[in-house]
């Protein structure tokens, strides 16, 4: 146990080692009874990198032969674990030529050979049933051309993995980690001879997690749309497992099915990516639209909030915003401080974003990922709406002291829609509540946003007088911020009154603040899973001060008139990670 190392999180550790010893003492079975067909969706030009050896991992790219894969000195936890869950098998797969499986089958008899007896980091519950959903999936290719001694080591190593999954996959957390651990175990007892024992029972958990994980709005505690993505793409290629040996689905497998795909629907920008809320991503290319064609769930429109956020969709502009309060407690663990910041985008081009998750470069850059400021909304001061805690237990950073009160309203409006919502996490510090709304016209080609910070009663009014009686310059400094895509190529205009920001589909957008506010053009960054670095981008800031009790600015967001209704985009973007 390091210094570090939190009680629980070594008591953990230590309880998974020893089911992982015990299991390596399981009878093999030596053939498939059926085979799920392969699923996930690799990219080839990984796939070809991994075979020339260049592993790009956890957002960190090591170089080295094919025997080092698995001792390369300078891999950090984070690339260790990614390594483990065999999630590159995929693109490997892509390729799926000899090289590539030649690649597959060294790093996999490596493994066996490395960790096969249960040691490594990779003998925890969600990355285990990561490993076997990959393992059968992939098992032809896998197989083709080993020897039997080969063969053998695989099976029993199967078993092994399966029979550890079938104790420990409660010891997996809530949510993703848990629907991972139990996929991998459904798997594993579908396809192997004498695993049908764990069939039942898995099946049971499962739906006992669908039941209490997913909630009446098709969401998840963590708000994270990327890891409802997984959770729904997960629980798409159980239910196709199941049906296709012969098993029926649990009834709270397919209402957790049917309620997640129209929320995942509304959480789906224009260009087809998700929104990048509380750690989560854009989703990998196409996984989205063939989960959602895997589920058979038809499509619906959802009323109201999806998961806590709204959606606001006219033209070929979709506007997504996190109306909701932020997760608490264990769900909290990647929680971002973002209420009643938005995402925009115009038909395949996004436009405002977040920042997003910097978890892969480094626990600085997930901290300042999860900060107010590198959210497009409104910051006090600098300070962000929600704060973060170390938990006790095992060390992670969790939100607390954010809003208790997200008061939302959406309604139609003569020429369009109308978003209001409001949240008080400044009100205890500033005594502060702030409001948005933004309208979108029906067109969709323009944006008109208002955002106020009110002191609502006597107490916050005094709450404001106090925070504001010893500041060196009058009035409370507050910024608005709107984080620019990198690909948006971004000008002061008319004399520093307006920015002015072309798409590479040809489209110009305009932002023009009021009264009452200074713009500038600052630089961001945009935080990727699967690049080495974080990619430079610009941040329009509109700065102003609270002189008062209320403090209102306005600003818009508008296509340039030159700009056509519908532009056919067919610029093609490069997907290889750099």
């Amino acid at each position: 146990m390091s210094e570090q190392e939190p009680i629980g999180a070594f008591v953990t550790r230590l309880i998974n080692r020893y089911h992982a010893r015990v299991g390596a003492f399981s009878t093999p079975p030596t053939a498939f009874v059926s085979q799920p067909e392969p699923r996930s969706i690799g990219l080839f030009a990984r796939g070809k990198q991994l075979i020339a050896g260049n592993y790009l991992l956890a957002g960190q790219l090591l170089t080295g032969a094919r025997k080092e894969f698995w001792d390369l000195p300078l891999a950090s936890p984070e690339y260790q674990r990614e390594a483990q869950g065999f999630g590159w098998l995929d693109d490997l797969a892509a390729v799926g030529d000899s090289s590539a499986r030649l690649c597959a089958q060294t790093w996999l008899l490596q493994w066996n050979d490395k960790f096969g007896r249960g040691t490594g980091p990779g003998w925890t519950p969600d990355l285990t049933g990561r490993r076997l959903i990959r393992w059968i999936s992939h098992a032809f290719f896998l197989m083709q051309n080993l020897e039997s001694e080969q063969s053998h080591q695989f099976f029993r190593s199967l078993a092994h993995q399966t029979n550890f999954l079938g104790k420990r996959w409660q010891a997996s957390l809530p949510g993703l980690a848990r629907f991972e651990a139990l996929t991998g175990l459904i798997y594993a007892s579908l396809s192997l001879e004498g695993m049908e024992r764990h069939i039942a029972p898995a099946q049971k958990a499962l739906a006992r997690e669908c039941a209490t994980q997913i909630d009446a709005m098709g969401g998840l505690s963590t708000r994270n749309p990327e890891e409802l993505l997984e959770v729904f793409t997960l629980l798409s290629w159980v239910a196709l497992a199941l049906r296709e040996a012969g098993h029926p689905v649990t009834a709270e497998h397919e209402a957790a099915l049917a309620r997640i795909a129209p929320t995942l629907r509304s959480l789906r920008h224009a260009d087809g990516s998700l929104a990048r809320f509380h750690g989560g991503g854009k989703g990998v290319e196409g996984r989205l639209e063939h989960a959602l064609a895997a589920s058979g769930v038809k499509p619906t429109t959802p009323d109201g909030l999806s998961m806590g956020f709204a959606r606001l969709s006219a033209g070929r502009t979709t506007i997504i915003i996190d109306a909701s309060l932020p997760p608490t407690g264990r769900a909290s663990h990647n929680a971002h401080a973002s209420t009643l910041a938005f995402e925009l985008t115009s038909g395949r081009r996004p436009l405002i974003v977040n920042c997003g998750s910097g978890a892969c470069f480094g626990a600085e850059w997930r901290r300042a990922g999860r900060a107010t400021p590198s959210h497009s909304t409104l910051c006090i001061d600098g300070s962000s709406s929600a704060h973060l805690t170390p938990a006790a237990r095992d060390g992670a950073e969790l939100i607390t002291g954010g809003p208790t009160h997200v008061p939302v309203e959406i309604s139609h409006v003569t020429d369009g829609l109308r978003f209001q919502g409001g949240h008080d996490g400044w009100v205890k510090t500033r005594g502060l509540t702030h409001a948005r709304t933004l309208e979108i016209t029906s067109d969709g080609r323009g944006i008109v946003g208002e955002d106020l910070l009110i002191a609502i009663d006597e107490a916050d009014k005094a709450t404001f007088i106090k925070s504001t009686q010893h500041l060196l310059e009058p009035g409370l400094l507050f910024h608005i911020r709107f984080h620019l895509h990198p690909e948006v190529d971004s000008a002061v205009d008319l004399g520093g009154a307006a920015v002015s920001m072309a798409l590479r589909s040809g489209e110009i957008w305009v932002l023009r603040a009021g009264e009452g506010s200074t713009l500038s053009l600052e630089p961001s960054v945009y935080l990727e899973t699967g690049r080495l670095k974080p990619r430079a981008s610009k941040q329009v800031v509109l700065t102003a001060r609270a002189f008062g009790p209320s403090t209102r600015l306005l600003w818009s967001l508008s296509k340039a008139q030159e700009s056509a209704i519908g532009i056919r985009d067919v610029q093609q973007d490069d997907i290889e990670p750099h």
